[in-house]
């Protein structure tokens, strides 16, 4: 107890040194400058200044037009005006024994298989991975593969993806009341499904946006390509003044579904669900009093040019053809360096000086005493961001990432609860978590947020938002029906709920 009270004082006074040592400074200056006469300011002025008025007059003009200069062509904030979470139909409900159904229904159904499937094997070890993997039972499954016999084709792909889309769009146009001609740039970002025309080029048919708007259609780079998505947002609101961004974050299930036998191979199906996420950026200085954010930072890190990094997610086709994707046993270590690399270009820009500080002096310790330092020191990210979204890619990942930031079990409380109540929506995943804590009422004004996603590459991608006021949780929230329900006890060491989520109002 001693030893934080000690760090936080330290922390004060490292944070607050400048006002400690301007306000006594400030106060003998006014002190002097009060018992001035009008004599002394005569004598000042024709003392000094007179004489010098070639040397100031140039510096008060130069320091004028960078001032001028300055402001002019700094990047414009990027605020984020609303988003929308797509909540599923609650037919598409998916207990763990409904999801294990749908697994035995597609193998079933697979003509290599002649209708059978009596390998019961592969249904063990699925099962084992479902309950460890820290998801509950209302999560959802896409409808084409919840009907018998599954229905896993591309026109059934297709109508999942618009589905959420469609759902997603039209609940994020109703929320804000912004007229979709009004969308200057549009991205959308789904990894394992890019049908032709685009599913950007969908979104413009369906919502009639106007013949010069701005699409982008982000194609296969994982489950970090929400914030990709944003930050290549940020860069086109920064070029394009006075409008909107648009970005779409989704993935498709039933055109990925793995219907073969490599385990590897078979770890995705059990983790992923439907879910898509919505999200309107603006850069209008008028949007701002009606904004929930302002876009802080976007940190990017991609360490693919390792063999091991670019492998650990993949995909291709087992032995018997059958197209999947692996995840190798290398992931969480690969994720745990990916996400130290980020935090090396993040933490400069984010964390105060106190913690700089002390991780510099560590550095530079265990250079010189390599025996002795064998740790660098860990900075403590709390003492900069108030919420975190970690991406919900498993139980593994999220513990990984607490233990590599230090964070406490509240800290990992909303990506823990997404995963539990909406699995791995990919991409989408990190808006459920930021709609939890604002469904919490724990967003307060002035408070950042800082998500952190997680793809195959490998990738970690980072954004940081500062909250405008104090957030309440959006109309037709996901949470809406379900919030007071969380979070729920989860063994750490099997996964199961200790305490089940029981069936209610989705």
């Amino acid at each position: 107890m001693t030893s934080v009270n000690v760090k936080l004082l330290y922390h004060y006074v490292i944070t607050n040194l400048f006002n400690l040592c301007f306000f006594p400074l400030t106060a003998i200056v006014a002190g002097k400058a009060y018992r001035l006469t009008i004599d002394d300011l005569h004598h000042l002025y024709y003392s000094y200044l007179q004489h010098n008025l070639i040397t100031i007059a140039p510096l008060f003009a130069f320091t004028v037009f960078g001032s001028v200069l300055y402001i002019a062509t700094r990047p414009k904030p990027v605020y984020l005006v609303e988003y929308s979470c797509y909540l599923p139909p609650t037919h598409c409900r998916s207990s763990i024994s409904k999801v294990m159904d749908i697994f035995y229904q597609v193998r079933k159904a697979d003509p290599s298989r002649n209708g059978t499937c009596d390998d019961s094997s592969w249904l063990d070890f699925l099962r084992k991975i479902q309950e460890r993997s820290g998801l509950g039972d209302e999560t959802h499954g896409p409808e084409g593969l919840l009907q018998v016999p599954p229905r896993k084709t591309f026109a059934a792909a297709r109508e999942e993806t618009e589905q959420v889309i469609i759902g997603a769009l039209e609940n994020l146009f109703k929320n804000t009341n912004v007229n979709p001609k009004d969308i200057g740039i549009l991205v959308v970002n789904s990894s394992m499904f890019n049908p032709t025309p685009s599913l950007s080029a969908m979104v413009v048919n369906t919502f009639k946006l106007r013949s010069n708007v701005r699409s982008f259609n982000l194609g296969g780079m994982g489950c970090s390509a929400g914030v990709i998505a944003i930050d290549l947002a940020k860069d086109l609101l920064h070029v394009h003044k006075n409008t909107y961004a648009l970005v779409v974050s989704t993935e498709n299930i039933t055109y990925n579904i793995y219907a073969g036998d490599n385990r590897s191979m078979m770890v995705s199906n059990c983790l992923f669900r439907v879910g898509g996420a919505a999200i309107l950026l603006s850069n209008k200085p008028g949007d701002r009093r009606r904004s929930k954010y302002e876009l802080v930072h976007t940190v990017r890190t991609h360490t693919g040019a390792d063999d091991k990094s670019f492998r650990c997610v993949q995909q291709g086709d087992d032995e018997n053809g059958k197209t999947g994707v692996s995840l190798s046993k290398d992931i969480t270590d690969v994720a745990g360096r990916t996400v130290k690399k980020n935090i090396a270009t993040l933490g400069p820009l984010i964390l105060p000086l106190s913690e700089k500080l002390l991780f510099f002096v560590t550095f530079m310790g265990k250079k010189l005493f390599k025996d002795k330092i064998k740790h660098y020191y860990v900075p403590d990210f709390k003492l900069a961001i108030d919420h975190f979204c970690i991406h919900a890619g498993g139980k593994a990942v999220i513990d990984v990432l607490k233990k590599n930031l230090a964070l406490a079990p509240i800290d990992v409380e909303a990506s823990r609860s997404t995963l539990h109540r909406f699995g791995n929506t990919s991409s989408s995943s990190i808006w459920y978590e930021l709609a939890y804590i604002e469904a919490k009422g724990r967003m307060k004004k002035g408070n950042k947020v800082w998500q952190i996603a997680l793809g195959s590459g490998f990738k970690c991608n980072s954004a940081v938002w500062v909250a405008l006021n104090n957030v309440k949780a959006s109309t037709n929230s996901p949470w809406e029906h379900c919030i007071d329900r969380y979070p729920v006890k989860i063994d750490s060491d099997s996964g199961k709920s200790e305490t089940r989520v029981q069936n209610g109002r989705s």
